[in-house]
Protein backbone atom coordinates (compact mmCIF):
# COMPACT_ATOMS: atom_id res chain seq x y z
CA UNK A 1 0.00 0.00 0.00
CA UNK A 2 2.28 2.94 0.71
CA UNK A 3 4.37 1.88 -2.38
CA UNK A 4 1.62 2.01 -4.27
CA UNK A 5 0.78 5.37 -2.40
CA UNK A 6 4.24 7.14 -3.41
CA UNK A 7 3.92 5.52 -7.41
CA UNK A 8 0.94 8.02 -6.97
CA UNK A 9 2.20 10.96 -5.68
CA UNK A 10 5.05 10.81 -7.85
CA UNK A 11 2.86 10.67 -10.65
CA UNK A 12 1.11 13.48 -10.20
CA UNK A 13 4.29 15.44 -9.47
CA UNK A 14 5.81 14.51 -12.47
CA UNK A 15 2.14 15.53 -14.36
CA UNK A 16 1.76 18.48 -12.56
CA UNK A 17 5.75 19.41 -13.07
CA UNK A 18 5.22 19.02 -17.28
CA UNK A 19 1.89 21.05 -17.13
CA UNK A 20 3.91 23.89 -15.43
CA UNK A 21 6.27 23.45 -17.82
CA UNK A 22 4.00 23.29 -20.83
CA UNK A 23 2.70 26.84 -19.56
CA UNK A 24 5.74 28.44 -19.07
CA UNK A 25 6.63 27.82 -22.91
CA UNK A 26 3.30 28.99 -24.28
CA UNK A 27 3.69 31.74 -22.40
CA UNK A 28 7.15 32.49 -23.60
CA UNK A 29 6.01 32.13 -27.64
CA UNK A 30 2.94 34.33 -27.41
CA UNK A 31 5.18 36.80 -25.66
CA UNK A 32 7.90 36.53 -28.25
CA UNK A 33 5.29 36.75 -30.87
CA UNK A 34 3.81 39.84 -29.71
CA UNK A 35 7.15 41.43 -29.48
CA UNK A 36 8.20 40.58 -32.81
CA UNK A 37 4.74 42.27 -34.14
CA UNK A 38 6.19 45.68 -32.02
CA UNK A 39 9.68 44.97 -33.34
CA UNK A 40 8.37 44.73 -36.72
CA UNK A 41 6.01 47.91 -36.66
CA UNK A 42 8.52 49.86 -35.07
CA UNK A 43 11.49 48.55 -37.56
CA UNK A 44 10.13 48.22 -40.59
CA UNK A 45 7.54 50.83 -40.83
CA UNK A 46 8.40 53.14 -43.60
CA UNK A 47 9.57 56.72 -43.26
CA UNK A 48 9.11 59.08 -46.30
CA UNK A 49 10.02 61.83 -44.12
CA UNK A 50 13.68 61.41 -43.48
CA UNK A 51 14.66 59.44 -46.78
CA UNK A 52 17.11 62.23 -47.00
CA UNK A 53 18.42 62.94 -44.02
CA UNK A 54 19.15 58.78 -43.28
CA UNK A 55 22.59 57.26 -44.20
CA UNK A 56 24.06 54.17 -43.97
CA UNK A 57 26.61 53.53 -40.93
CA UNK A 58 28.96 50.63 -40.95
CA UNK A 59 31.42 52.51 -38.58
CA UNK A 60 31.04 51.46 -35.30
CA UNK A 61 30.05 54.71 -32.75
CA UNK A 62 29.42 56.97 -35.54
CA UNK A 63 25.61 57.02 -34.37
CA UNK A 64 26.45 57.24 -30.88
CA UNK A 65 29.00 60.26 -31.39
CA UNK A 66 25.95 62.44 -33.45
CA UNK A 67 23.43 61.80 -31.33
CA UNK A 68 25.92 63.20 -28.42
CA UNK A 69 27.02 66.12 -30.35
CA UNK A 70 23.82 66.83 -32.90
CA UNK A 71 21.06 65.80 -30.76
CA UNK A 72 19.35 67.37 -27.73
CA UNK A 73 19.72 65.22 -24.00
CA UNK A 74 16.50 63.59 -23.92
CA UNK A 75 16.50 63.38 -27.78
CA UNK A 76 19.54 61.22 -27.65
CA UNK A 77 17.79 59.05 -24.44
CA UNK A 78 15.57 58.54 -26.61
CA UNK A 79 17.45 57.11 -29.58
CA UNK A 80 20.06 55.36 -27.55
CA UNK A 81 17.37 54.01 -24.51
CA UNK A 82 14.76 52.94 -27.33
CA UNK A 83 17.54 50.91 -29.33
CA UNK A 84 18.72 49.17 -25.70
CA UNK A 85 14.72 48.48 -24.85
CA UNK A 86 14.25 46.80 -28.14
CA UNK A 87 16.72 43.88 -26.95
CA UNK A 88 15.90 43.56 -23.71
CA UNK A 89 13.15 41.10 -24.37
CA UNK A 90 15.41 38.83 -26.39
CA UNK A 91 18.10 38.40 -23.40
CA UNK A 92 14.37 37.18 -21.36
CA UNK A 93 12.82 34.80 -23.73
CA UNK A 94 15.50 33.53 -25.66
CA UNK A 95 17.27 31.93 -23.03
CA UNK A 96 14.29 29.49 -22.04
CA UNK A 97 13.97 28.55 -25.25
CA UNK A 98 17.47 27.48 -25.79
CA UNK A 99 19.01 24.87 -24.19
CA UNK A 100 20.65 25.23 -20.84
CA UNK A 101 24.20 24.45 -21.71
CA UNK A 102 25.46 27.75 -23.12
CA UNK A 103 22.46 29.70 -22.75
CA UNK A 104 24.04 33.07 -22.89
CA UNK A 105 26.35 32.64 -26.13
CA UNK A 106 23.51 31.19 -27.79
CA UNK A 107 20.98 34.17 -27.27
CA UNK A 108 24.05 36.78 -28.34
CA UNK A 109 24.28 35.06 -30.92
CA UNK A 110 20.54 34.67 -32.08
CA UNK A 111 20.07 37.90 -31.11
CA UNK A 112 23.01 39.60 -33.61
CA UNK A 113 21.68 37.57 -36.21
CA UNK A 114 18.12 38.98 -35.55
CA UNK A 115 18.70 42.43 -35.17
CA UNK A 116 21.16 42.67 -38.12
CA UNK A 117 18.70 40.74 -40.55
CA UNK A 118 16.54 43.63 -39.45
CA UNK A 119 18.74 46.06 -40.48
CA UNK A 120 19.44 45.26 -43.67
CA UNK A 121 16.07 44.58 -44.44
CA UNK A 122 15.61 47.93 -43.38
CA UNK A 123 18.45 49.91 -45.33
CA UNK A 124 17.42 47.48 -48.78
CA UNK A 125 13.54 47.53 -48.82
CA UNK A 126 12.34 50.10 -46.23
CA UNK A 127 11.95 53.71 -47.35
CA UNK A 128 13.28 56.18 -45.59
CA UNK A 129 15.09 53.52 -43.46
CA UNK A 130 19.41 52.90 -43.18
CA UNK A 131 21.60 50.22 -41.86
CA UNK A 132 23.02 51.25 -39.07
CA UNK A 133 26.04 48.72 -36.84
CA UNK A 134 25.26 51.19 -33.66
CA UNK A 135 21.84 49.90 -33.60
CA UNK A 136 22.53 46.58 -33.69
CA UNK A 137 25.19 47.04 -30.76
CA UNK A 138 22.42 48.73 -28.40
CA UNK A 139 20.07 46.02 -29.28
CA UNK A 140 22.45 43.54 -28.46
CA UNK A 141 23.84 45.11 -25.01
CA UNK A 142 19.82 45.40 -24.45
CA UNK A 143 19.62 41.86 -24.54
CA UNK A 144 22.36 41.02 -22.37
CA UNK A 145 21.20 43.88 -19.68
CA UNK A 146 17.86 41.85 -19.65
CA UNK A 147 19.78 38.17 -19.63
CA UNK A 148 21.87 39.65 -16.56
CA UNK A 149 19.10 41.04 -14.82
CA UNK A 150 16.13 38.39 -15.37
CA UNK A 151 16.58 36.56 -17.80
CA UNK A 152 19.06 34.33 -16.08
CA UNK A 153 17.18 33.65 -13.03
CA UNK A 154 14.06 32.91 -14.67
CA UNK A 155 15.61 30.46 -17.13
CA UNK A 156 17.78 28.78 -14.34
CA UNK A 157 14.39 27.36 -12.66
CA UNK A 158 12.98 26.52 -15.75
CA UNK A 159 15.63 24.71 -16.90
CA UNK A 160 15.67 23.04 -13.14
CA UNK A 161 12.42 22.13 -13.54
CA UNK A 162 12.57 20.76 -16.79
CA UNK A 163 15.85 18.01 -15.26
CA UNK A 164 13.35 17.13 -12.41
CA UNK A 165 10.93 16.11 -14.61
CA UNK A 166 12.91 14.23 -16.69
CA UNK A 167 15.05 12.26 -13.99
CA UNK A 168 11.66 11.52 -12.73
CA UNK A 169 10.39 10.26 -15.31
CA UNK A 170 13.45 8.07 -16.40
CA UNK A 171 13.87 7.15 -12.49
CA UNK A 172 12.31 3.29 -12.17
CA UNK A 173 9.16 3.03 -10.19
CA UNK A 174 9.93 1.06 -6.94
CA UNK A 175 8.83 -2.40 -6.32
CA UNK A 176 6.59 -3.39 -3.78
CA UNK A 177 8.78 -5.53 -0.71
CA UNK A 178 7.85 -8.69 -0.28
CA UNK A 179 7.12 -10.41 3.50
CA UNK A 180 9.01 -13.33 4.16
CA UNK A 181 6.92 -16.14 6.00
CA UNK A 182 8.88 -17.28 9.37
CA UNK A 183 10.16 -21.00 8.90
CA UNK A 184 7.97 -23.31 11.45
CA UNK A 185 9.61 -25.87 13.16
CA UNK A 186 11.08 -26.48 16.36
CA UNK A 187 14.79 -24.80 15.05
CA UNK A 188 12.83 -21.47 14.40
CA UNK A 189 13.90 -19.41 17.08
CA UNK A 190 13.65 -16.14 17.95
CA UNK A 191 16.64 -13.55 18.84
CA UNK A 192 15.42 -13.38 22.51
CA UNK A 193 15.72 -16.35 22.69
CA UNK A 194 18.73 -17.10 21.62
CA UNK A 195 20.52 -13.76 23.66
CA UNK A 196 18.59 -15.29 26.75
CA UNK A 197 20.40 -19.26 26.07
CA UNK A 198 23.75 -17.54 25.52
CA UNK A 199 23.49 -15.53 28.59
CA UNK A 200 22.41 -18.41 30.35
CA UNK A 201 25.76 -20.57 29.19
CA UNK A 202 27.94 -17.64 29.87
CA UNK A 203 26.97 -17.59 33.52
CA UNK A 204 27.19 -21.45 34.11
CA UNK A 205 30.78 -21.38 32.87
CA UNK A 206 31.86 -18.69 34.89
CA UNK A 207 30.03 -19.85 38.19
CA UNK A 208 32.63 -21.41 40.78
CA UNK A 209 31.64 -24.68 41.81
CA UNK A 210 31.29 -24.49 45.54
CA UNK A 211 33.87 -26.25 48.19
CA UNK A 212 33.10 -30.04 48.90
CA UNK A 213 32.79 -29.65 53.17
CA UNK A 214 34.28 -32.54 54.51
CA UNK A 215 31.95 -35.23 55.49
CA UNK A 216 31.24 -36.21 59.48
CA UNK A 217 32.70 -39.38 58.27
CA UNK A 218 36.17 -38.72 58.07
CA UNK A 219 37.45 -38.28 60.99
CA UNK A 220 41.30 -36.33 61.52
CA UNK A 221 43.86 -38.40 62.99
CA UNK A 222 45.62 -37.46 65.95
CA UNK A 223 49.00 -36.08 66.11
CA UNK A 224 50.34 -38.58 68.47
CA UNK A 225 49.59 -41.22 66.13
CA UNK A 226 51.01 -40.03 63.78
CA UNK A 227 54.44 -38.98 66.04
CA UNK A 228 54.40 -42.73 67.35
CA UNK A 229 54.32 -43.91 63.70
CA UNK A 230 57.06 -41.70 62.04
CA UNK A 231 59.44 -42.55 65.40
CA UNK A 232 59.77 -46.43 64.39
CA UNK A 233 60.83 -45.52 60.46
CA UNK A 234 63.72 -43.28 62.36
CA UNK A 235 65.27 -45.84 64.03
CA UNK A 236 65.26 -48.48 61.72
CA UNK A 237 67.23 -46.28 59.14
CA UNK A 238 69.33 -44.72 62.39
CA UNK A 239 70.34 -48.80 62.57
CA UNK A 240 70.97 -49.36 59.51
CA UNK A 241 73.35 -45.96 58.53
CA UNK A 242 75.09 -47.56 62.01
CA UNK A 243 75.75 -51.16 60.47
CA UNK A 244 77.10 -49.60 57.26
CA UNK A 245 79.10 -47.77 59.25
CA UNK A 246 81.00 -50.74 61.37
CA UNK A 247 81.54 -52.98 58.18
CA UNK A 248 83.13 -50.17 56.72
CA UNK A 249 85.60 -49.78 59.72
CA UNK A 250 86.14 -53.53 59.56
CA UNK A 251 87.21 -53.48 56.03
CA UNK A 252 89.24 -50.67 56.24
CA UNK A 253 90.76 -52.51 59.70
CA UNK A 254 91.68 -55.39 57.43
CA UNK A 255 93.14 -53.53 54.78
CA UNK A 256 95.57 -51.97 57.85
CA UNK A 257 96.22 -55.48 58.85
CA UNK A 258 97.00 -56.79 55.22
CA UNK A 259 99.64 -53.68 54.41
CA UNK A 260 101.41 -55.12 57.81
CA UNK A 261 101.85 -58.34 56.94
CA UNK A 262 103.05 -57.28 53.76
CA UNK A 263 105.48 -54.70 55.03
CA UNK A 264 107.13 -57.14 57.32
CA UNK A 265 107.54 -60.15 54.64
Amino acid sequence: MAAEVDNEARRRRVWGTTLLRALVLVATFLALTAFSIALAKVTLTPSPASEDLVRSNLRPGRSLRQYAEDYTFLAACKQAGGNLLLGVPFGILLPILVPRRLRMLRMVALTVTVMVVIELVQGALVPGRAFDIDDAILNTSGALLGYLLVGRRISHRYHLLAEGTTRAEAAPEPKPKRKVAPKSGPTSRTKPELASKAKSKLTSKTKPKPRSKPSSRTKATPVSKVKSKVKPKSKSRSRATTGRRGSGLVASGRALFGRLLTRDR
